[in-house]
């Protein structure tokens, strides 16, 4: 089941910066809710509001109606970096995020998490000897291997080529849902945006506000030339470049 998120009049100041807010949103039956916006908008602000990394100036977040007011373990996050330790292989790593459960329900959780993700075979490699699509896998299967209600990417394939970019998109399009009931997907590429969300939010800022929020109601798997994925490419462009801002 989804799980419910909830943001109510959500606002972060940094001194006397308005950073972001206030929000009102919430976040139901989506299987995956894309956030998209110009750089420095705010978006990684809110996800971190949403991690429990950061703390409110006013407002809250609420998860199934329980307020976050710290960093949570059903709260799984992958950053644009991988973030592994190097000295740690694959296996040691993904445990990372379940360090503290008991020894035998460990063991399985990571072999499994390790399996989702496609790297079995390289389980007891080093960080050093991966390629770079395969570390963010790692960090991909740190995330989920503590069963999280909520799975939030912050603009996790940025750093990657684009033939890696496109085959981790379709590799999170296997997992979400299945693994993981709910994601929020932070991005600046709006095909990605496209491709992975059920609904899209524009933000705008600073401080960061919801200046649209799009139902993308396409069939999957969704193609990239399809006049009804062009239709809605075209509005996101819009809302993200307005005509009026455009100079040739």
């Amino acid at each position: 089941m989804s799980a419910v998120i909830e943001l109510e009049h959500l606002t972060k100041r940094f001194g006397a910066f308005d950073a972001l807010g206030p929000l009102d949103l919430r976040i139901g039956t989506e299987r995956v809710l894309g956030i998209i916006g110009p750089s420095g908008c705010g978006k990684t602000t809110l996800l971190r509001l949403l991690a429990g990394l950061d703390a409110a100036s006013a407002g809250a977040v609420r998860i199934d109606g329980e307020t976050i007011g710290g960093p949570r373990p059903d709260i799984g996050v992958v950053f644009q970096e991988p973030r592994l330790m190097p000295w740690l292989n694959v296996r040691d790593n993904v445990g990372l995020g379940v360090w503290d459960a008991p020894a035998a329900g460990r063991e399985r959780a990571i072999t499994a998490a390790i399996e989702r993700v496609g790297l079995t075979a390289f389980a007891h490699a080093l960080p050093r000897q991966l390629s770079g699509g395969m570390a963010q896998r790692v960090g991909i299967a740190r995330a989920l291997v503590g069963s999280p209600r909520l799975l939030l990417l912050d603009e996790p394939f940025a750093a990657l080529d684009p033939l890696t970019r496109l085959a981790l998109q379709d590799h999170v399009l296997d997992i979400v849902g299945t693994a993981v009931p709910t994601t929020i997907l932070i991005t600046h590429d709006i095909d990605e945006a496209l491709v992975l969300s059920d609904r899209v939010i524009v933000l705008h800022g600073p401080p960061a506000r919801i200046a649209r929020d799009i139902t993308i109601d396409l069939p999957r798997p969704r193609s990239r030339t399809s006049p009804a994925f062009g239709a809605f490419k075209a509005m996101l462009l819009d809302e993200l470049v307005p005509r009026s801002a455009v100079t040739l």
